[in-house]
């Protein structure tokens, strides 16, 4: 089967196992998915929801977290880990949103990787989420599920893997295959077990399930 044709066929059955896939960042307002997703990083988005409650009681909108003490943000976010890099990113972030958007998150991509603490995986986020424009989130599961499955071969790099998914992921379908595919790789396909292959509904089409079942029985 030609990767396109892969894809396709792991789109629907996805689409069939998780139709009501959405990020599992709570957020009402565009800027308060920036700053969640920025809290993510190496933390579970479980523990990032509780977190900005406490942050959003004390600062309430971007003019609030922009003007607030590096200090003060630093408090409420260390459960997150990575406490002082990620409140400056926060700080500086609301600053520019401030100065340069008038408090609003810019809808263009390349402005979105020119704010602070916004790398490529963030900026698809808010791109698909928010704005409901094409994107591709490549996290771990997407990357671990994507060589797994046969969709790229041995590519590790989150950007090169977006790239290679571009060329067979129809734009339209990229954002919401990757929420599955965090939804499939927490529930089956996961990175700390051996990966559920028998309740997969991926199984008959996955290459490392083919070659598992080929190799197990090349050993009878």
């Amino acid at each position: 089967m030609r990767k396109k044709e892969l894809a396709l066929a792991v789109i629907e059955r996805l689409k069939q196992e998780y139709p009501d896939a959405g990020c599992s960042l709570e957020y009402n307002e565009a800027w308060k998915l920036l700053v969640s997703v920025r809290l993510a990083a190496q933390c579970t988005d479980a523990r990032v929801n509780v977190v900005v409650e406490k942050l959003y009681e004390k600062f309430p909108d971007v003019d609030a977290l922009a003007a607030a003490p590096v200090e003060e943000i630093e408090a409420i976010v260390h459960p997150c880990g990575l406490g002082n890099s990620k409140a400056r990113d926060i700080s500086a972030c609301m600053k520019q949103l401030k100065e340069a958007y008038g408090g609003q998150v810019p809808d263009d991509f390349d402005a979105l990787l020119a704010l602070p603490g916004v790398g490529r995986k963030s900026a698809n986020l808010i791109m698909g989420d928010v704005f409901g424009k094409p994107a591709i989130v490549t996290d771990t599961h997407c990357i671990r599920l994507c060589n797994r499955i046969g969709l790229v071969d041995g590519i590790k790099e989150p950007k090169k893997v977006e790239m290679a998914l571009w060329k067979i992921v129809p734009p339209e379908e990229g954002n919401d295959l990757c929420h599955r595919f965090v939804l499939h790789g927490r529930e089956v396909c996961t990175a700390r077990t051996k990966p559920y292959c028998d309740k997969c509904c991926l199984a008959d089409i996955c290459k490392k399930n083919i070659w598992l079942m080929c190799a197990s029985a090349a050993g009878r």
